[in-house]
């Protein structure tokens, strides 16, 4: 046997050997479509990690458990500072009576005032000009109450001015001559809204009669640092609190509410995103907007499917789910993470043309990683290339050295 065709089955068969060798170890960005389905019955055996079929009754109930709960309906439209009288607050108070004068006309600190209720007064006692006295600021105490010469102790928190000047007018009748009361708010001292977080200045910003909302008291503050689709607006009011993407109080006047007193406004800088892997245009971590993205979106963020690879049957949303967003087959059956959460993956048909109606509605939500599979015939491919890349080396060697002989 001649020794070129010995060395040429040698390196044939080495070279046969590195092939073998490298379909088993046949580059891919991740798990087949076929992994994932072996995946599922692992999953249903064990409840580790639940894989769900996206249908519109699965886009259905995770889009209602993904529901943002509005500022209109958590917090409500509060009435305007001034109408409700709060502790701290100043008010300046000031007592008429008609002519003659019995209580408050021998005071030294009287001042001879007129108002258009006053001059009435007047006329039906003679034409004589009422007397009226401004009584010192009063400061709301811890208590809620008030003191008035020749009242006493007056409750005015959680009040109007109009009901403490009518209780103030009749605990004086009697005592003065067709006693009339104005009470007016001069400082709201207690009545502030404190903002922090991603504005120009953080502030304690008081609240007036306006009825401040919260792009008002936004904008008192100098408004956000950020690009106002990355901006979430969280409201905390004693107990509760509610966020809302700052986009969509913008959008809906409806949520721009009016603010109350102690209420903590905190805009918040919240980069969202989601990682893109496989057979994508592009695998990379994609941004987006606080109020969301859908399936077809973020599929068309990444430059949607790459034709020569990507296995429309295996698309894939993998997902810490929130449990309240499962049926409750699956959520019985499925094992919490530490933090109470769910490994699921979703799968979607992208070959079924109902599935692009779906992914329409389908949110995806921060922290998720899009995956697409490579396709069956993609992976044979890659194992024809290696092998065509190793024997044609092979083969040119062999025919050079035959021609040498």
């Amino acid at each position: 046997m001649k020794i070129s065709v010995i060395v040429t089955r040698f390196i044939a068969s080495g070279a046969l050997a590195a092939s073998l060798g490298a379909c088993a170890m046949a580059p891919a960005a991740g798990p087949s479509a076929r992994a994932v389905g072996r995946l599922e019955e692992q999953g249903l055996a064990e409840g580790a990690i639940q894989v769900i079929d996206v249908t519109d009754a699965v886009a259905r109930t995770v889009l209602a458990s993904n529901r943002q709960s509005l500022f209109s309906e958590e917090l409500g439209d509060g009435q305007p500072i001034g109408s409700v009288i709060g502790r701290g607050d100043v008010l300046d108070i000031a007592i008429w009576e008609a002519p003659p004068a019995a209580l408050f006309g021998s005071v030294g600190a009287e001042s001879r005032l007129s108002s258009p209720t006053a001059s009435a007064s007047s006329a039906l006692s003679g034409g004589t000009t009422a007397r009226g006295t401004s009584l010192p600021e009063q400061m709301v105490d811890s208590d809620g109450q008030i003191t008035i010469p020749f009242v006493g102790t007056v409750r005015a928190a959680d009040r109007t001015p109009q009901d403490i000047a009518r209780e103030i007018s009749a605990r004086l009748r009697g005592k003065a001559h067709q006693p009339q009361t104005v009470v007016r708010l001069i400082r709201n001292a207690a009545a502030t809204v404190t903002v922090v977080g991603d504005v120009a200045t953080s502030a304690r910003v008081p609240l007036t009669a306006r009825g401040e909302r919260i792009l008002d008291v936004l904008a008192s503050a100098g408004g956000v640092r950020q690009p106002v689709g990355k901006m979430t607006i969280q409201i905390t009011r004693g107990m509760k609190v509610s966020a809302l993407p700052l986009e969509s109080v913008i959008r809906d006047p409806r949520q721009n509410v009016r603010l109350r007193p102690d209420d903590v406004m905190t805009v918040l800088f919240q980069p969202f995103s989601f990682t893109a892997l496989g057979a994508t245009g592009r695998n990379e971590e994609i941004p987006f907007e606080a109020t969301g993205v859908t399936m077809a979106q973020a599929l068309g963020r990444v430059a949607g499917l790459q034709d020569a690879r990507a296995d429309v049957k295996g698309v894939f949303i993998f997902r810490l789910e929130d449990p309240a967003a499962l049926d409750p087959a699956t959520r019985a059956g499925a094992r919490l993470t530490p933090d109470g959460k769910v490994p699921v993956i979703y799968r979607l048909n992208m070959k079924d043309p109902a599935t692009f109606f779906i992914a329409q509605s389908f949110p995806i939500r921060d922290k998720d990683v899009l995956y697409v599979s490579n396709a069956p015939l993609a992976d044979i491919q890659k194992f024809v290339n290696v092998i065509y890349s190793t024997l044609l080396p092979v083969a040119t060697t062999a025919t050079a050295m035959s021609n040498n002989n």
